[in-house]
C-alpha cells in the first residue's frame, strides 16, 4: 500500500516561519514535520510514498535527497504552482503516481499523532470509496463531518455559522476529521470532472448520498493539527 502525504501547502498561518520555509520542514523538538511523518509511515512497515511539492518545492525536494528519501520509495507529486492544488485536486494531479489498483492512505503533514495506522487500516471497511480516521468533537473545531448511526457520512456542518450540507438525518453524530483517510483507487474517475483545485472535504460531502463514506473513530487519540504558532508551542512542548 502506498501513502500520499499533503505537503504543498503555504502554511499562511505560521508566518513568518514559513516566509522562508515551507510548512513541511517546520521543525518541531528540532525535527522537520514531514521527517517525523515519513518516519511514522516507515514504522508501521510501509515502503512506498507520495509527497506533494508546491510552496518552496525544491526546499522539500532538496530535504529528501538529502535523507536519501530515509531508505522508501518516494515518488513527488510537484505542483506547478503558484498555489497548491489542495488535498482533493493534490490526490488527482498525483493519480499517475498513486494508482496501482490498490487503496492509498494519506495524511496531512501539519498532523502530529500518536494513530497506529496499521490498526486504522484494519477497522476500514474494505467496501467504502473512503474512510477517515476521527475523533469525538474536539473543542478547537467548529466544522465538523456528521455520520449515521453505520457511521457512514450524510453532511457537515459548522456550528460556528450555523451552516449544513449534504443530507443529514436526526441523530446524526459530529465527528471531528484527524486529516487521515484510506482512499479506494476507485475515487480516482469520479474525480475527473472536478477542477483543478479543490479540497477532498467538499468531494466527500457531496459524494457521500451515492457513495459509502465511512468513519472510523479513535477513542483516546492524542492529536495536534500544527497550523497555528499556538499549536506549535504545544507540540514542542510534547516534543521537546
Amino acid at each position: 500500500m502506498k501513502a500520499l502525504i499533503f505537503a504543498a501547502g503555504l502554511g499562511t498561518r505560521l508566518k513568518p516561519l514559513t516566509d522562508s520555509i515551507p510548512k513541511a520542514l517546520v521543525p518541531v523538538g528540532g525535527v522537520p514535520m514531514l521527517e517525523r511523518v515519513i518516519l511514522k509511515f516507515k514504522a508501521a512497515g510501509f515502503t512506498e510514498m507520495v509527497v506533494n511539492t508546491c510552496y518552496f518545492a525544491d526546499k522539500v525536494e532538496n530535504f529528501l535527497a538529502e535523507k536519501d528519501n530515509f531508505g522508501m520509495d518516494i515518488r513527488i507529486s510537484r505542483e506547478p504552482g503558484p498555489e497548491p492544488f489542495e488535498t482533493g485536486g493534490g490526490i488527482k494531479f498525483a493519480r499517475t503516481l498513486l494508482e496501482d489498483g490498490e487503496p492509498f492512505l494519506a495524511y496531512n503533514v501539519d498532523i502530529l499523532s500518536d494513530v497506529d495506522l496499521c490498526a486504522f487500516i484494519a477497522q476500514a471497511d474494505p467496501g467504502a470509496l473512503a474512510n477517515l480516521l476521527v475523533t469525538a468533537p474536539r473543542d478547537t473545531d467548529d466544522r465538523f463531518f456528521l455520520f449515521d448511526d453505520g457511521m457512514r457520512l450524510s453532511g457537515w456542518t459548522n456550528i460556528r455559522t450555523g451552516a449544513v450540507r449534504g443530507n443529514p438525518g436526526p441523530g446524526c453524530r459530529r465527528m471531528s476529521f484527524c486529516g487521515i483517510h484510506l482512499v479506494s483507487p476507485e475515487i480516482f474517475p469520479l474525480l475527473e470532472s472536478w477542477p483543478e483545485r479543490f479540497s477532498i472535504t467538499d468531494f466527500y460531502i457531496e459524494s457521500s448520498a451515492a457513495h459509502t463514506i465511512r468513519g472510523v473513530e479513535a477513542k483516546d487519540l492524542k492529536l495536534i493539527d500544527i497550523g497555528s504558532p499556538e499549536a506549535l508551542g504545544r507540540a514542542e512542548l510534547l516534543f521537546r
